[in-house]
């Protein structure tokens, strides 16, 4: 396992290298296996090692709450934007293989976070939204779920929600100028994200 992990913390671009080796992982052990290796891996000081981590966490995450636990509590505090975007990808794993209406219920309790970095994980990790199952036929549920983060005090956050709805105005125009029409553009924060998406509206 240690030349796995020597040949993951020389991988410097992208992500692809790490999550084949975590799938290969995943495959070769059993669940609860593959959670005690993601919690060592998480201790690691290389982001690649804890990307890693968070890879294998999102495969278990489905079949083991533990996985989804440490998920939210623990990789949501990293200090690696590499690590929160994998845990960005992690989370939509969950979604896609338990369903992403059976998912609602999670999603809705990792929106309403007071860590913005749980909320991202759900605003980014099911993006294109409505390229998803079940957001594909209900594209107004997502853009409220998303909305509700359009004045976050997280810049990070905001960012993500611009770029998720702005996603959704090129299938969904008159949905977003809708929603759009609603916000209170005097809240600099919330102009910020609205700033995001009407660049794409035309």
């Amino acid at each position: 396992m240690e030349n796995v992990l020597k040949r993951i913390v020389k991988v410097k671009h992208g992500f692809k290298p790490i999550e084949r080796e975590a799938k290969k992982i995943f495959e070769l052990n059993l669940v609860k296996d593959c959670i005690a290796l993601a919690k060592d891996f998480l201790r690691r000081d290389a982001y690649q090692i804890r990307c890693l981590a968070v890879f294998l966490l999102g495969y278990c995450a489905s079949q083991d709450k533990k996985a989804l636990h440490i998920l939210k509590t623990k990789v949501s505090k990293d200090t690696s934007w590499q690590v929160q975007e994998i845990l960005a990808k992690a989370f939509d794993h969950y979604c896609k293989e338990i369903g992403y209406e059976n998912s609602l219920p999670v999603i809705k309790s990792w929106l309403n976070d007071t860590n913005p970095n749980i909320c991202r994980a759900v605003t980014e990790g099911l993006r294109i939204w409505t390229n998803r199952p079940f957001f594909k036929e209900n594209p107004k549920l997502a853009i409220d779920l998303i909305s509700q983060h359009r004045s976050s005090e997280s810049n990070y956050l905001r960012k993500s929600v611009g770029n998720a709805l702005r996603d959704i105005s090129k299938k969904y125009n008159n949905l977003i100028e809708n929603e759009l029409s609603k916000w209170d553009l005097s809240d600099t924060k919330v102009n910020f994200t609205y700033k995001r998406i009407v660049k794409n509206i035309t």
